[in-house]
């Protein structure tokens, strides 16, 4: 990878940010420590479609971005990503926890007219408010969608639906197909240009216990894997977010994050 790589087809872009986050702190730490897996020794650089993301023009980074101050990091976050854009390359956003994902969102409309989101998650993140924070990391698919910030929104893996999210996603014409219905053989499909958003809660605890809101029953790194490779979609950009480095001193979270954005990658270099 080389930093602020104008020429590349994809752009990491770190958020140093988790003051979004409703219960655990911990996700500001780990864009670094996904960027030291894709650049370990310990694995090379090719994906599973048989890409090499290390070649020269594939994978650039433009770094992180950190602050304390939210009006800031949002913004910083839009221009940052609009940055990308602008030179023709895709970005990969690395998180922070998942309220990064609406400025990232911000920037994507802008240059896309038509857009839809394959959202990957435990939770929906549809609250209109939570604990008074229109903000929080809870909240972002309901900013996005107020905004109209995509045409389509499709959420997979869910499961922790209340009454309060049911209806905000009835509102806002979400497709949500809840973990409990998510048949291993559904691939997706969609005419728009595609932003896939992965929250790293959408895997069961077993393969990801470094998140910072455990929820048992969701779906194995392969399943996702697959639902990855196999969508049928130009995706034009895509974020890794809620990995929690300190909520797993084993470690083996951050690689299956480092593992997935490598895969988000290939797909969007290809």
């Amino acid at each position: 990878m080389s930093e602020g790589a104008g020429a590349a087809r994809v752009t990491l872009l770190g958020v140093c940010w988790d003051a979004s986050s409703s219960y655990l702190r911990g996700p500001a730490l780990a864009p670094p420590v996904i960027r030291a897996v894709l650049a370990s020794d310990a694995v090379n650089g090719w994906s599973e479609g048989g890409l090499d993301t290390r070649a020269a023009g594939v994978l650039g980074d433009d770094g992180d971005i950190a602050t304390e101050q939210g009006d800031e990091m949002r913004r910083r976050v839009e221009a940052s990503v609009g940055a990308i854009l602008a030179r023709g390359s895709r970005p990969l956003v690395l998180g922070g926890d998942h309220s990064i994902s609406y400025p990232v969102l911000r920037a994507m409309r802008a240059r896309h007219p038509r857009l839809a989101i394959l959202h990957f998650d435990a939770h929906p993140d549809l609250y209109d408010e939570l604990d008074g924070d229109r903000w929080s990391h809870a909240c972002p698919f309901a900013r996005i969608m107020e905004e109209r910030l995509a045409d389509r929104l499709v959420q997979v893996g869910v499961r922790t639906m209340n009454a309060h999210q049911r209806a905000q996603a009835e509102r806002f014409g979400v497709d949500v197909i809840e973990m409990r219905n998510w048949n291993e053989a559904r691939t997706f499909a969609f005419e728009e240009p595609l932003y896939i958003s992965l929250d790293l809660d959408v895997l069961d605890p077993a393969f990801a216990p470094g998140v910072s809101h455990r929820e048992p029953g969701g779906c194995s790194t392969r399943r996702l894997l697959a639902a990855i490779q196999d969508v049928r979609a130009t995706i034009v950009g895509a974020d890794v977010v809620e990995l929690n480095p300190a909520a797993d001193p084993g470690g083996i979270s951050q690689w299956a994050a480092a593992k997935l954005a490598r895969e988000l990658a290939a797909r969007m270099a290809s």
